[in-house]
């Protein structure tokens, strides 16, 4: 089975291996830009106003275009949100997406899986998180915890999955999942192989996945639920690097958000 993936404006975007995003991400920190302090940034900004995207999409007055759907809606500040976040690249996402929710006056609460763990630039992330309103809370304070939850954010693995999840992930995946309430993943559902959509343990069952940067192969309807594509900010010289020579034709026009149709064959 083959997959396509095209915007509301019948851009065909190509798809990548897991191994062809970590080619990418190396292209871009290493030779042409930008590094990973930006498309953090990027990744993070983007999940958050993805988070609050409202119901001006029915009325054809949202960012994304007519087809996306909302995720919180116009009382996204009164709305209880929570993130999941893992030690690595995709974690820092997250963060970084607590950090602009909560300087909006949002109510989040920040659950790290492996804090002792963190990599250099998500452990900036927090750092900065640190001085807003957002809450950081404990596994155990998370689940004992009976406030109502509107969002939750799932940014604990993305591509980078070698096996099931096991551990304090799967921990937060199995709390996420029987929680009832909708998840938005940030680049692939964790636990979701990025490159053939299989799960070979438990998986987070998202209602959106804003990936990032190209779709992965992997990112099956059944698996993403509405998938949006995000901009990080890498040039299109980039995806021509010759380790790549992807045929890459800018899908975003004036929007940072996409959403994305996906077509199996």
């Amino acid at each position: 089975m083959s997959v396509k993936f095209l915007t509301d404006r019948g851009i065909e975007v190509p798809s990548v291996t897991t191994e062809q995003m970590i080619e990418v991400d190396r292209v871009a920190i290493e030779e042409t830009g930008p590094n990973l302090f930006q498309m953090m940034e990027n990744a993070g900004r983007n999940l958050a106003l993805q988070a609050i995207s409202s119901a001006g999409a029915r009325r054809g007055a949202s960012p994304l275009g007519r087809s996306a759907i909302a995720c919180l809606g116009e009382n996204w500040q009164q709305a209880n949100i929570v993130i999941l976040s893992g030690s690595g690249g995709n974690g820092g996402g997250g963060i970084c997406a607590a950090r602009h929710l909560a300087n909006r006056g949002a109510k989040v609460q920040l659950c790290l899986s492996a804090p002792e763990r963190l990599k250099e630039v998500p452990q900036w992330q927090r750092h900065i998180f640190q001085s807003t309103s957002g809450k950081e809370v404990g596994i155990a304070e998370l689940k004992s915890s009976n406030e109502p939850i509107n969002l939750i954010i799932d940014a604990l693995i993305g591509y980078s999955l070698r096996a099931a999840p096991r551990g304090n992930a799967l921990e937060l995946i199995n709390w996420a999942n029987n929680t009832g309430v909708p998840i938005l993943s940030l680049d692939t559902p964790s636990g979701v192989d990025s490159t053939t959509g299989e799960t070979p343990g438990e998986y987070i069952h998202a209602r959106w996945t804003m990936t990032l940067a190209l779709p992965k192969k992997g990112l099956l309807p059944e698996k993403t639920g509405e998938l949006i594509l995000a901009d990080i900010g890498i040039p299109p010289g980039a995806y021509s690097w010759q380790t790549l020579q992807l045929n890459y034709i800018p899908p975003f026009g004036d929007r940072f958000r996409i959403p994305l149709q996906t077509i199996t064959e």
